[in-house]
């Protein structure tokens, strides 16, 4: 039997709000931070305002936005 498989073993007789702590904190984890990824989210979000700005793209009102999804 692997470490995971007695990990799993052990995690499965915890209560369920135990489980869900565990999972959290498994799961935050692996949310690291990627500056290379930040910085591309930020030039790309610079663009649009920019373009916004200059009237090649228009604002989209939320209602109009989650009517495709109704």
């Amino acid at each position: 039997m692997t470490a995971t498989d007695n990990i799993l073993k052990e995690a499965l007789t915890l209560k369920p709000s135990q489980k869900a702590d565990l999972i959290d904190k498994l799961l935050s984890s692996l949310d690291k931070p990627d500056t290379e990824i930040d910085k591309l989210w930020a030039k790309e979000a610079e663009d649009r305002i920019d373009a916004y700005d200059q009237g090649k793209i228009k604002a989209i009102t939320l209602e109009k936005v989650l009517e495709k999804y109704k």
